[in-house]
């Protein structure tokens, strides 16, 4: 009984599911569900069976009539209170959500939204049966929805536009591209069953597409880039077999290009240009074509230069860009040796041509160049020029002639000299010559100099339009000259008394000259006095020092040994020099004993800078103190009698401002000291009359005692001027507190005459001294004294 119901389920499902009316009763449903019984009590032992078993249940995507009875699920276990039915997953409380739907109460089972087989072509779910009270009923069975395709998918090509490449003449049956094609519908249906085709490529039909695998291969020759490079195809793919929904799509397919045709010169012969004595340009360019595809190695041209360049100077290459080629210069050419060249060029491909390509031979072309004249600057045929001269040459010597030559044999010019670079101003350059002499004495020595060098720069320059310069550089080496003889260190020196004690005396020397006119020095005794080698000896230590040392015992005290210290220089300078050593008793320890050497320094005589330093500042002191009595002098001077005479005769013609100050030992002239210690130092050629009495003067005053007392000794001159200067400040004929300022007489019958006859007539003594008032306050005083 159970197998019958199971069988008769599974032959009813599809019909429940298409909608089909078993019954009379409500529309669309059957009037009497089947009813399945799990299990069935029966007399003696009793077994548990399957609740349900539901076959699947098949729909149609995008079914339009919503919402659609899929089936009708019912539990025999119908208590009285009734049961509840339930399911679950995808399409449910699973996204997708709100797909099915069941009547809990009936277990009808409901399509809410039509489905598309594209996105879920299958749902699975779980039905439930349950009481009243929530408690299950019967296990959970599975309910399956399989989704029915419909072709509502066109074919889609996987790319809008194919690209693919062919080499020209290419044979027939040559693969091309392959267009690929998809379909979203059920692929086990003919929804999903594609065809390919081509539907446009033109007359000359090179190519055809397999219509299952969509590959495309060339049918027929004739491929050749030169004539058609490209070729657009337009393919169709349809489903259903070539009977359903279409698209279309494009297919490029490239010839590509093989080197079957060889370059060629647009003519055959070419004439350039080029300027004597440039080199690393440019001249001009060769021109050929090439019917490859441009840029590509089979278009890209290399030339060779055959003939007519036997040294070089030219070089071609080959311009990316253009596919000329390009002409240099390598070399810079000389238009006096050969002003005209014939190049035999050749070209032919980078890559080899391709065996179908007709063989021919390389395409020759023949390139006449012609070299232009210029003007070419001169030069310095011995450039740097090295000449030598010795130190201290005299101005005028001839050093060198620094001569240029001009490279235009066929247009020569004439050439001038001139110096651009002579720091110390040492040289004479003719301008037109180019010798070269000495200016000034050279010396050996110099910040000029760099080492023994001395370096100047000349230019040599054409008279062309515009003139061209050659730069020459004249190195001058200096040679040093042995002309200064060693000097001998130290001047004195202090050694033992006895042989036995002490180490001796460490002689050096120093030279102004260099090597190798200095050391190795010779230090020897002067031969002049051979006495001196039975107490002496001098033992050369080495290139610079030697060292003196005692014979036998000698008296203590100063001994003057004249040397004789040379150099290595040729010619050789020696010189006699005296060496000061004080002997002096040693203790054991070899040195001088205390209370001997403190007297014996004493003895020893000073060293010649010393001597100077003493000298120096001796005369130095008495050139300071004869300067102060010279200036006491000129600001005041004693006087015999008054400072002015009353005679016509005593008035001085002119006044005589010396800005001299005196000068030392040799200043005799215009300051003589002996004049301060002569009370008649005054000339009598200039006789002095009474000076006019002062009217502030005390009458205790008297004329000072004339003559004064000479000073005893230099140093009582400042004395000798303090007295004279009290005795003028006393004295009532002298102008008032002043010094006596004495004037050397300029001699008789000037034709000036006085100072006073510029005011007045009048002698000195009826001088009227009223009109000082009108000279301002500076003179006041003065017209008090002496107004009336």
């Amino acid at each position: 009984m159970e197998s019958s119901c199971l069988l008769a389920f599974c032959l009813l499902a599809p019909l429940w599911a298409k909608g089909i009316n078993l019954s009379q009763g409500d529309a669309g449903l059957p009037a009497s569900p089947l009813v399945l019984y799990p299990w069935r009590q029966r007399a003696g032992p009793s077994r548990v069976k399957r609740a349900w078993v539901i076959p699947p249940i098949s729909v149609s995507e995008n079914h339009k009539r919503i919402p659609h009875l899929l089936v009708q699920i019912k539990s025999d276990k119908q208590l009285p209170g009734g049961v509840i039915y339930s399911i679950k997953g995808p399409g449910v409380d699973e996204e997708p959500l709100g797909i099915f739907s069941i009547d809990k109460l009936s277990g009808k089972v409901f399509l809410n939204t039509m489905l598309d087989r594209e996105k879920n072509d299958r749902f699975r779910l779980r039905a439930f049966a349950l009481d009243l009270g929530g408690a299950t009923l019967e296990d959970p069975t599975d309910l399956e929805i399989v989704v029915v395709d419909q072709n509502d998918n066109r074919p889609l090509f996987q790319q809008e536009v194919f690209t693919g490449h062919v080499v020209e003449g290419a044979v027939p049956g040559t693969y091309v591209l392959k267009a690929e094609a998809t379909d979203a519908d059920d692929p086990d249906t003919d929804n999903a069953a594609l065809r390919y085709s081509i539907l446009e490529q033109g007359s000359a039909g090179l190519f055809s597409i397999n219509e299952t695998t969509g590959e495309i291969r060339t049918v027929q020759v004739g491929l050749d880039r030169e004539v058609v490079s490209v070729y657009n195809l337009t393919l169709q793919v349809a489903d259903m077999s070539g009977d359903g929904l279409t698209t279309t799509a494009t297919a490029v397919i490239y010839v590509d290009d093989i080197n079957d045709n060889p370059p060629e010169f647009t003519k055959p012969e070419f004439s350039l240009e080029v300027l004597e004595n440039t080199s690393g340009v440019d001249i001009g360019r060769l021109l050929v074509h090439d019917k490859d595809l441009p840029g590509s190695p089979n278009w890209l041209a290399r030339f060779t230069i055959l003939e007519g360049d036997p040294d070089g100077a030219f070089a071609i290459r080959t311009d990316p860009r253009t596919n000329d080629g390009v002409l240099s210069m390598v070399k810079a050419l000389d238009h006096e040796g050969r002003d005209h060249f014939t190049l035999t060029v050749s070209v032919q491909n980078q890559n080899q041509l391709h065996p179908s390509a007709p063989q021919t031979t390389r395409a020759l072309a023949m390139v006449q160049v012609q070299v232009q004249d210029v003007n070419e600057a001169p030069f310095f045929p011995e450039n740097p020029r090295l000449v030598r001269v010795e130190e201290g040459a005299p101005p005028g010597t001839e050093l060198t002639t620094f001569n240029a030559s001009d490279p235009d044999t066929r247009h020569p010019q004439a050439l001038s000299y001139s110096l651009a670079y002579d720091p110390a101003d040492w040289l004479l350059l003719d301008p037109r010559s180019g010798r070269v002499q000495t200016k000034r004495t050279l010396p050996g020595r110099s910040p000029f100099l760099q080492g023994s060098c001395y370096t100047a720069v000349i230019l040599a320059s054409d008279n062309a339009d515009p003139p061209h310069t050659a730069t020459g550089t004249l190195s001058i080496e200096i040679v040093e000259v042995n002309d200064h003889w060693p000097a001998l260190l130290p001047l004195a020196g202090v050694v033992c008394s006895e042989p036995s004690k002490g180490q001796g005396l460490l002689l050096s020397a120093i030279d102004e000259d260099l090597p190798p006119h200095a050391e190795p020095f010779h230090f020897r005794l002067n031969p002049d006095a051979p006495q001196l080698t039975h107490n002496w000896s001098l033992s050369q230590l080495n290139a610079t020092h030697a060292v003196l040392a005692l014979l036998v015992p000698v008296p203590t005290g100063l001994h003057s040994l004249p040397l004789l210290l040379s150099d290595s220089g040729k010619p050789r300078q020696e010189q006699v020099q005296l060496l000061n050593v004080s002997v002096c008793p040693c203790n054991e320890g070899g040195s001088c004993q205390a209370s001997v050497a403190a007297a014996s320094t004493a003895g020893v005589g000073l060293s010649f800078g010393a001597l100077m330093i003493i000298l120096s500042s001796i005369i130095l002191l008495l050139s300071l103190a004869l300067l102060a009595a010279v200036r006491e002098r000129c600001l005041r001077r004693p006087q015999h009698e008054g400072l002015l005479g009353s005679s016509q005769d005593d008035l001085r013609d002119n006044i005589l401002n010396y800005d001299e100050q005196g000068g030392g030992e040799e200043d005799q002239g215009a300051y003589d000291i002996n004049q301060l210690r002569n009370p008649d130092f005054f000339p009598r050629a200039c006789p002095r009359g009474k000076q006019p009495t002062r009217r502030d003067a005390p009458y205790s005053y008297a004329t000072p005692p004339n003559p004064w007392k000479l000073p005893a000794s230099p140093s009582d001159i400042e004395d000798f001027i303090n007295e004279g200067l009290e005795a003028a400040d006393s004295d009532p004929n002298v102008p008032p507190y002043d010094t006596a300022l004495i004037y050397d007489c300029e001699g008789s019958g000037s034709v000036a005459g006085s100072l006073s006859s510029i005011v007045s007539s009048l002698t000195d003594g009826d001088q009227d001294y009223d009109y000082l008032s009108e000279w301002g306050p500076r003179f006041r005083r003065l017209a008090d004294l002496y107004g009336h």
